[in-house]
């Protein structure tokens, strides 16, 4: 018999009257059993936060930070078991798992120094004006309110952890959606944090695993005044449409590029190039919204590029998630397959050129590269969030920034070049949230700001960043002092 996962209900675990089964993507077998939350719970678990906010922002910066270090202790150590079940649940491949638990394990630990050193004040002399004459104003930071944490499937424990995280380090109570199809990574962070929350007021945080249809009464609640969501587009949007008058950070999709500069052109570098694409176009199953997307290639390296990377993407190891030489796993789910199965179709109808990959079996996609994509179809225009790769020729730099901007996203782009010039150009013209210069767009590191424009969201995550975010300025001004 399969136990039934508890949640997380104002710090203390909870059932239901209802349960979901949590499936695999790459055999179907049950992973686990999760009990869902009544109205009722969700009420009491707004409630719970909505109450204790002033008094989670009054608890000591040793008491948030110590419950942080301890969920960051606790992922090293169980960091095998938790890996396994982000592969089962989610079918990523157990060598990328175990990568996304060690940045779980740097969230936290981030979470925690943050917590230490944040909203120390800054103070500013006004005498700089007349009318300042002996006036101080010194500026902390105040929670806005209680944040509504909405996760994403595709790394289901460390984007809940960029949610909560920052939350506790700021001292801001949280009520966190894990995604329906991969919750119990979400949910084994209450594990870890009742373990060490115990001076945390009861409510600071609650972790509910509810389904997507009960969410438009959360994103309305007067009490939830932020938003944190990570997903698609057209969800995003539609929250914050529906709340414009709540606080929305974003952060949705990308059709990253990677940029190859004509003076990136030794045998060396074409074969890093190559690998990094290959890599990173594919890892998650492509299931990550900086994952390389697109190719832009000048066309002095344009032929010698090609096959190399087709010859990468052809090594990589399709197959069962649980094995550790497996680079390429299933999608989350059939339906999603059926999907890039379809556009990638509908791309070499068209006219493209399909260089290798282009099969489906069940949720799983075979690493696929094409050229002479046209720009009108799906695959050229929208995000595919699955091992697909296009690769252009272009002629010269203008030309290559101008195809990375012809595009409704903008959340990051990798540019291979040695020139610094060249860099600092690209930093200046590209319109995305991250320029990554030598490397692919997959690149991130979790303390750095993450996020996008234009149709790639709004607002930065990183664990600072998110506790601003999360908090607002608020100056105070002292008056008759002898500065």
């Amino acid at each position: 018999m399969t136990a039934t996962h508890a949640f997380w209900l104002a710090g203390r675990q909870a059932t239901g009257e209802t349960t979901f089964d949590v499936t695999s993507p790459w055999d179907g077998r049950l992973v686990g059993r999760v009990s869902v939350p009544t109205d009722e719970q969700v009420e009491e678990a707004v409630a719970a936060a909505y109450a204790v906010r002033d008094e989670f922002a009054a608890t000591p910066a040793h008491v948030r930070a110590a419950a942080l270090d301890h969920v960051s202790r606790r992922l090293v150590e169980r960091t095998e078991e938790i890996a396994q079940l982000i592969s089962a649940e989610n079918g990523k491949p157990i060598k990328w798992a175990r990568g996304e638990v060690g940045r779980a394990v740097s969230v936290f630990r981030f979470a925690a120094e943050e917590a230490r050193r944040f909203n120390g004040g800054e103070a500013q002399r006004l005498d700089t004006d007349l009318g300042g004459q002996g006036r101080l104003a010194f500026t902390r930071r105040f929670p806005k309110g209680v944040v509504l944490g909405i996760a994403p499937f595709n790394f289901p424990l460390n984007l809940c952890a960029h949610k909560i995280a920052p939350a506790i380090a700021a001292g801001v109570p949280i009520i966190l959606k894990p995604a329906p199809a991969t919750p119990l990574s979400g949910l084994i962070i209450g594990d870890l944090l009742s373990e060490a929350a115990t001076e945390l007021p009861t409510g600071a945080w609650s972790i509910l695993p509810v389904a997507n249809d009960r969410m438009p009464a959360l994103v309305q609640d007067e009490r939830l005044p932020v938003i944190s969501f990570t997903g698609s587009e057209k969800v995003g949007y539609a929250i914050m449409d529906s709340a414009p008058r709540k606080h929305c950070t974003l952060e949705l999709g990308g059709n990253g590029a990677a940029v190859v500069l004509a003076d990136w052109a030794s045998d060396e570098d074409l074969d890093w190039a190559a690998t990094r694409i290959a890599t990173f176009s594919n890892y998650q199953g492509g299931q990550s919204c900086i994952s390389v997307q697109r190719v832009i290639a000048d066309a002095s390296v344009y032929e010698r590029l090609l096959p190399r990377i087709v010859a990468a993407v052809e090594a990589q190891v399709t197959g069962d998630p649980s094995d550790g030489a497996t680079d390429v796993g299933p999608l989350v789910s059939e339906d999603a397959a059926k999907r890039v199965e379809a556009w990638v179709r509908e791309a070499v109808d068209a006219g493209a050129a399909l260089l290798t990959g282009g099969k489906r079996d069940g949720a799983t996609y075979a690493p696929t590269v094409l050229a002479d994509v046209p720009a009108d179809v799906t695959l050229s225009c929208e995000e595919v969030f699955g091992p697909v790769l296009t690769v252009t020729k272009v002629a010269g730099e203008a030309e290559a920034f101008a195809a990375v901007n012809d595009s409704k996203y903008g959340l990051q782009a990798g540019v291979f070049t040695h020139d610094l010039q060249t860099a600092f150009r690209a930093h200046r013209a590209l319109e995305v949230g991250g320029v990554v210069v030598g490397d692919v767009p997959s690149y991130r590191a979790d303390q750095m700001p993450y996020g996008g424009v234009k149709q790639s969201g709004v607002g930065r995550e990183g664990v600072r960043f998110a506790m601003d975010d999360y908090t607002y300025e608020r100056v105070m001004v002292l008056t008759g002092l002898q500065l």
